[in-house]
């Protein structure tokens, strides 16, 4: 799904989706809108999300969105999209805003690995593979043999980690994309 969820409404303005992209909350706003919010408050610091009040650090216009960049008011707003982005969109402020955070940037990147268009760049995937090959590999730090239901945290750790690292490699990929340089 690189778009809103069909029959969606943009939560600010209450109508069909003009320009829209997607907030690291993971809700769907028109993109006009959401910079209409972020005008609204401090453009000193990231806006909060209307819906769940989350601050939104990074924004990532849909697919059909930046395709109309020959439509001139579509390249204003993704021109505002891209500056936001540069502004705010460089890093998670804190671990707890990494965590959720995680949901929607595997979800991305899950379907970006399915999809055949798009490549990604081979750090992720190297990351990625060496992760499961720890996971299947007989050596382990805390064996579950001796240890038993203990013996797993070291896997649940070394999971957890690949996961930040993976998220955080790939938000940096989403914000050259969308707003880095």
């Amino acid at each position: 799904m690189d778009g809103p969820p069909g029959g969606d409404l943009c939560s600010v303005c209450h109508g069909n989706f003009d320009t829209p992209c997607q907030a690291n909350c993971s809700h769907w706003f028109c993109g006009n809108c959401i910079m209409l919010v972020w005008d609204h408050g401090s453009t000193v610091r990231p806006c909060k999300c209307p819906l769940c009040r989350r601050p939104i650090t990074l924004l990532v216009p849909s697919r059909a969105s930046s395709r109309q960049l020959d439509r001139p008011e579509v390249a204003e707003i993704l021109g505002k999209i891209e500056r936001y982005n540069r502004v705010f969109g460089g890093h998670s402020r804190s671990l707890i805003q990494r965590g959720q955070d995680l949901p929607f940037l595997l979800r991305r990147l899950l379907r970006e690995l399915i999809n055949p268009d798009r490549s990604l760049p081979l750090v992720i995937r190297a990351r990625m593979i060496m992760g499961a090959a720890y996971l299947f590999s007989p050596f382990d730090f805390i064996p579950e043999a001796i240890f038993g239901i203990a013996g797993l945290l070291d896997d649940f750790f070394i999971v957890l980690i690949v996961f930040f690292h993976v998220a955080a490699i790939y938000r940096s990929v989403l914000y050259r994309r969308h707003g880095g340089s």
